[in-house]
């Protein structure tokens, strides 16, 4: 029978006998809806971090935590509002990093204990792939099996050498599911656009290009190999400073979380490669049709010392692209790690309406 560990943090300020009571009534429902795991709770009084405090970090905080404690996945019970957009926030959860966070004081002021129950559940099906706010009846056998099938991989530990082979195969068929829902929740071709400094460095570096004769000539001269290749150095440069600049990547803690941390990496490098390849292409089209627009045939048959074609635009443009997109990759590396790793995941939330939940 697998064994899945489920941590649950709450702040000092939420009531022990509050979390006790939360605890022994979601563990016996769990067991209903799923006999064949063994459910395994630890509680911890920890605040995580010192408000005041962003939603993130408190993913960020929990996450560590996660690893170091060896934990499938974790809930947080914090005693901290949190605010999305200037309205409150309940409840939100990553299934990427395995972790959930819900306000207690966002569940307002009547029957708390019945919506932190329900909010609980919800927040642990939402971390196993499945909507939980159906309720038991709304899941489905299909659902049912799929989440028992989640939670007995999850359970499972790794042996260093007898089931290596097994774990391969598990990334590759059994988690391939799981890992194109953790991208796509993460909507990877909107990252650039939550990188300001990124994009602002990439229209300077691409305004530069355009206007330089030298440039013209050279994305002339260079030949499609070589613009491949300069094209591969820019986007594994922007790449590579997100995902190490701001700590992105992850080692392995302990032998139970290498699977969690292996899913989480390829997940990240998939989110931050398909959000790059967005952006370079965005930036390949603009800049071919400013290309178009502002340089003039005439001068640009002057600076290649030949008559101009249309091919000789989309070289320009490809260069182009190449040299904003590593001036992406410098402005990156100026952005703050909360803003690559909020561009980077995506959070699932639930707020509350205006009038508030009370």
């Amino acid at each position: 029978m697998p064994d899945v560990r489920v941590g649950v943090v709450n702040a000092p300020a939420v009531s022990d006998e509050l979390t006790a009571e939360l605890v022994d009534g979601i563990r016996g429902e769990l067991e209903a809806l799923f006999p064949d795991v063994k459910w395994a709770f630890h509680v911890l009084e920890n605040g995580l971090v010192e408000p005041p405090a962003e939603d993130s970090e408190i993913v960020a905080a929990a996450r560590q935590l996660l690893l170091a404690r060896g934990w499938d996945f974790v809930v947080v019970l914090t005693d901290l509002p949190l605010r999305v957009a200037r309205r409150p926030e309940v409840a939100h959860a990553s299934p990427m990093h395995g972790v959930a966070v819900l306000s207690i004081p966002a569940l307002g002021t009547f029957v708390v204990r019945r919506r932190l129950r329900d909010a609980v559940l919800s927040l642990v099906g939402a971390l196993l792939g499945e909507d939980r706010r159906r309720g038991a009846d709304g899941l489905g056998d299909a659902a049912l099996r799929r989440i028992s099938s989640r939670l007995s991989e999850l359970g499972s530990d790794v042996d260093d050498q007898g089931q290596a082979l097994r774990y391969t195969t598990r990334v590759v068929t059994g988690h391939l599911q799981l890992l194109f829902g953790m991208v796509r929740a993460n909507r990877p071709w909107q990252l650039a656009a939550r990188l300001s400094r990124a994009l602002t460095a990439a229209t300077a570096a691409g305004v530069f290009a355009l206007v330089t004769p030298d440039i013209w000539s050279l994305a002339v001269a260079l030949g499609w190999q070589r613009l491949a290749v300069v094209t591969l150095c820019s986007v594994v440069a922007i790449g590579v400073t997100l995902i190490v600049g701001a700590g992105l990547w992850e080692h392995v803690v302990a032998p139970r979380a290498r699977q969690q941390i292996v899913l989480f990496n390829i997940a990240t490098t998939a989110t931050v490669v398909i959000g790059v390849a967005v952006f370079y292409a965005a930036l390949f089209v603009l800049s071919l049709v400013a290309g178009l627009l502002l340089v003039v045939p005439s001068r640009f048959a002057e600076a290649i010392a030949h008559p101009v074609a249309f091919v000789h635009y989309v070289d320009v443009a490809w260069l182009t692209a190449s040299l904003a997109t590593v001036g992406g990759a410098l402005g990156a590396g100026l952005e703050s790690d909360e803003a690559v790793r909020r561009a980077a995941y995506t959070y699932r939330t639930s707020r509350a309406t205006e009038h508030g939940d009370g």
